[in-house]
């Protein structure tokens, strides 16, 4: 379940028995209204890249509404934008290997039918030190994400569903379930290449495999990819990494170098991603672990030989971070970009001879980190000496940073789009509590305008995955912590077990237990606040998205601590779920058996069959076309707290999945949730 969801259009309210749901969607407090008109105004810079001399930045930041193309010095002085298009979208920015010859992403040639909002991407190459205009490689009709030059610089590659429907995410909206289900409609996606001078696009991998993300080998004969038959949305949870010719007329056939499923030891059925060949191409290197979502990644580093024939090493073990991305520096050294109980770091890891890693600090950073790409990767130069990426926290505004990676300075940022915008939330705190001799943190905003003499109410927000964490970023125009602090409540962001941040054995301790040790964690947590800070008990809110909104709707069947909550994209029955999800292959590694082999641990955790317990007025939301927590769940939870006469509302969001797509549905949710809040649980005592 997605770990990190933007939110979003004007709902369709289904029923509530305590306040009407379109008086519910109105902000008629005017702090509402102000704080939905400052979470628009931050411009976000979508992907950024450092060309691997090192001497120039390209970024696509969000301009007049959309994400346009612009081309820097590297220390972000001199920037101009590099095409003269206005009202279409501009992203993912990747440098040929000479640094002159920059790649991205354009929709400005016009709509394509059937294509997700209208628009189609094509590949568009320009010459930095020319006058030349971009020029367009491609002509597709369909899906492209992972645009990635060839190391020789000869040819881009991407990866492309044909004729496609819908952005390939598990968490877009799920296509209308007709005709027949699971054969009919299915979309792949696979590596396509198009040489740097443009012409016919071709396929390089199997139409039989859709593959989630791909690395080519230096000297660009070979491609590393993580793919799994079809359906793609549910089989990432149980893919194979695989080796094969990277030219579509080379012959050979994909070799399988790691199937999971396979193995004996830790990495059994549990899941990899970021393959990258070491440089002399004899290894591959890949996290691999217990993860909930594509994209949120999140495990140990392992090796194999890229020629497959023998089982990977685990070359991190024990550790207390959760590696997330990885690139090869050395013959027998990698960068790591890791979590680090709620910050970022950097490391560099030297492979010793017996196979393990040791780690040296770069640097640590109370941020959100990334370059676009992949979680917290990072564009480097050839020599591995600087990095780039955007950064992001409560206090900061997102902006490009540049870190030399020698270890004796902190980032830097080069860029001030978003120099003006300052908090309307209050201040952010780490916070750290034993509990059943687990180590846990989390992150506590303070309320706006806090006064140490007052008492405030605080709400519980629970991030989604589980696996995942909650790192400090600047909030987008979506619901979450900050607009909850900036109407006065402390907001208490958790990362209990299950959670990255503290090594692989934290992330496994929720298996077989969701709702009940990771509860505990953040009941917890609680109590430790509670101790240091004026904190209201008789005044504490719920909520969360995805995951979240499952340990939502589960913790007001377990305590009655809480006076108010907020249910996004939860999940209320495990045992019904397991039939109308989408991606019902990301459940076994969490709950050891399918439902139809040990039903008894799925009942354990639904929080339907502890409804009786339930007193807690609760607002749940949850997208229409949802194939990660289909709406059902939702109206099963909101059904059965209408006929124990608990106050609760019921909001469908027409068109959207997972992750809404649309700023209207985002700002709905937003108003919708603080006025609950506001409306059964003050923020400080009137």
């Amino acid at each position: 379940m997605a770990a990190a969801v933007a939110l979003a259009c004007a709902g369709v309210a289904q029923a509530d028995t305590a306040v009407k749901a379109d008086d519910a969607a109105k902000p008629a407090d005017p702090r509402i209204a102000a704080i939905l008109d400052s979470l628009g105004k931050v411009r976000t810079v979508e992907s950024v890249a450092l060309s691997p001399d090192g001497k120039h930045l390209a970024w696509a930041v969000k301009t007049n509404g959309k994400p346009v193309i612009e081309v820097a010095d590297a220390d972000g002085r001199n920037a101009k934008r590099i095409t003269k298009s206005s009202g279409c979208s501009e992203i993912g920015v990747s440098w040929a290997p000479d640094s002159r010859h920059l790649a991205f992403l354009s929709d400005c040639a016009g709509k394509a039918p059937g294509v997700e909002e209208g628009k189609q991407n094509d590949i568009n190459v320009v010459d930095i030190a020319g006058k030349a205009a971009p020029q367009r490689l491609t002509h597709l009709t369909g899906y492209i994400d992972g645009l990635e030059w060839r190391p020789d610089g000869k040819a881009l590659a991407f990866l492309y569903v044909p004729n496609a429907t819908r952005r390939s995410s598990a968490t877009a909206a799920a296509k209308v379930q007709t005709g027949e289900v699971g054969v009919e409609g299915i979309e792949i996606q696979q590596v396509a290449m198009v040489e740097a001078t443009g012409g016919a696009v071709t396929t390089l991998t199997p139409a039989g495999l859709h593959v989630y993300e791909f690395s080519f080998a230096a000297d660009s004969r070979r491609i590393a990819y993580v793919a799994a038959e079809p359906p793609g949305d549910n089989n990432w949870w149980v893919a194979k990494l695989y080796v094969q010719p990277a030219a579509p007329t080379a012959k050979g056939k994909p070799v399988t170098v790691v199937d999971t499923a396979t193995l004996t030891g830790p990495l059994k059925d549990l899941q990899m991603a970021v393959p990258r060949f070491s440089p002399d191409g004899s290894r591959i290197a890949f996290i691999g672990g217990l993860m909930s979502d594509q994209g949120s990644t999140g495990g140990d580093i392992w090796t194999v030989p890229s020629a497959g024939g023998a089982a990977p090493v685990d070359v991190t073990p024990g550790i207390t971070t959760t590696p997330a991305w990885i690139a090869w520096t050395g013959a027998d050294e990698l960068l790591v970009s890791e979590a680090a109980a709620g910050a970022s770091r950097v490391s560099r890891y030297a492979l010793s001879a017996n196979g393990e890693a040791s780690a040296t600090t770069l640097f640590e950073v109370p941020m959100t980190i990334g370059d676009g790409r992949l979680s917290m990767s990072v564009s480097l130069t050839t020599d591995a000496s600087k990095a780039a990426f955007t950064a992001s926290s409560f206090e900061q505004p997102y902006e490009v940073h540049v870190a030399s990676l020698d270890g004796k300075a902190t980032p830097a940022a080069v860029t001030a789009f978003n120099a003006g915008l300052k908090p309307s939330w209050g201040k952010a705190e780490s916070i750290t509590w034993k509990n059943e001799g687990q180590n846990v943190q989390g992150w506590l905003l303070y309320p706006a305008n806090y006064n140490p003499k007052k008492h405030y109410g605080m709400i519980v927000s629970i991030h989604g995955g589980p696996a995942a964490a909650v790192t400090p970023r600047w909030p987008g125009a979506g619901y979450g912590g900050a607009p909850l602090s900036a109407l006065g409540y402390f907001v208490f962001m958790p990362n209990p077990r299950g959670s990255y941040g503290q090594g692989a054995a934290f992330v496994q301790a929720n298996r077989k237990d969701f709702g009940y040790g990771d509860l505990r964690d953040v009941l917890a947590g609680v109590d430790s606040i509670e101790k240091t800070h004026p904190v209201d008990d008789k005044r504490l809110g719920l909520t969360g998205w995805s995951y979240g909104g499952f340990m939502t709707m589960f913790a007001v069947t377990q305590t009655h601590r809480f006076s108010a909550a907020v249910a996004g994209a939860g999940i209320s029955n495990w045992q019904s779920y397991y039939g109308q999800n989408l991606i019902d292959q990301w459940m076994k590694p969490y709950f050891g058996a399918s439902v139809y082999d040990d039903p008894g641990v799925y009942a354990k955790s639904s929080a339907i069959n502890f409804i009786k317990e339930v007193r807690t007025p609760t607002l749940i939301v949850v997208g229409e076309r949802d194939a990660e927590t289909p709406a059902p769940q939702s109206f099963e939870f909101w059904h059965a707290l209408r006929a124990q006469n608990v106050p609760t509302s019921l909001v469908v969001y027409p068109g959207e999945g997972h992750g809404f797509a649309r700023d209207a549905s985002r700002r709905d949710v937003l108003a919708r949730a603080l006025a609950w809040f506001d409306r059964y649980l003050p923020a400080s005592a009137k």
